[in-house]
């Protein structure tokens, strides 16, 4: 974390979030608060168009893409609590404004300030490394119990973050972190995939259910609401006993217990 100076983001608060997991949202801020930094919250903001262009709907979605990139523009860090959303904003708004150069060279200049939450905070703040911990950047989360975290498709392969949410895991002081069989592998939900081919996505789903049940872990943990959301509605009506927590929440339950 850069010394001297305040580091201040801006929060993408994705739609996933914002209406059906506003707590998840208000973790994020909380653990950035903690870590120093100033949180902003452009009120403009709205979808980031995902949805439609996983759908094939591009110039619907390049509507939702320039209000994004009007209300984010600007922004020194645009943190993003979701690695789909994040991969959205970083990588496929390239591709939906390649016949548009002012505007793919603004969508370039975004990308590279566009950071999903756990990257943000081990990239950035390296708030993994527990040495740092007396300067009140990092250490200090607790926990207790176990976790196993699942790996969102976006995050892994589009965003190329791997390594970072687990890290973040590992420094939670108490909490165990159990592996996952086949953590890469998708949980079936894929947005509109999951509607559009109900019997594959249920098939993925009973795997991945039945890996977080093998695992004994009590807690799932992931970067997407969107992924969890989806393997907790099994999860209720199978071991209703499993918790599901997006990173942030864990990391913010630590930090006030």
């Amino acid at each position: 974390m850069r010394q001297g100076r305040t580091t201040r983001v801006d929060l993408f608060a994705t739609c996933i979030v914002d209406q059906l997991f506003p707590d998840v949202g208000v973790s994020v801020v909380r653990v950035l608060r903690r870590l120093g930094v100033e949180v902003g919250y452009p009120e403009g903001q709205t979808c980031c168009g995902q949805a439609l262009y996983n759908s094939g709907y591009r110039r619907e979605a390049r509507e939702m893409a320039v209000r994004t990139l009007g209300e984010f523009g600007d922004s020194e860090y645009v943190v993003v609590p979701s690695g789909s959303c994040a991969a959205m904003m970083r990588v496929f708004y390239l591709d939906l404004f390649e016949d548009e150069p002012e505007m793919l060279r603004r969508a370039v200049a975004m990308s590279h300030r566009v950071y999903e939450f756990s990257e943000f905070l081990v990239k950035v703040l390296g708030a993994n490394d527990t040495a740092e911990s007396e300067s009140g950047i990092s250490g200090g989360f607790k926990g207790q119990g176990s976790a196993a975290f699942h790996h969102g498709c976006h995050l892994l392969r589009e965003m190329e973050v791997r390594d970072e949410p687990r890290a973040l895991l590992g420094a939670v002081e108490g909490l165990e972190v159990r592996e996952l069989r086949d953590a890469e592998t998708c949980c079936g939900f894929g947005g509109s995939f999951s509607v559009k081919l109900p019997h594959i996505s249920e098939g993925m789903l009973a795997d991945k259910v039945a890996s977080v049940r093998e695992s004994g872990a009590d807690t799932l943990v992931s970067c997407d609401m969107s992924c969890l959301m989806h393997i907790g509605g099994a999860l209720r009506r199978e071991d209703p006993d499993i918790k599901i927590r997006h990173i942030a929440q864990v990391l913010d339950e630590g930090s006030r217990g």
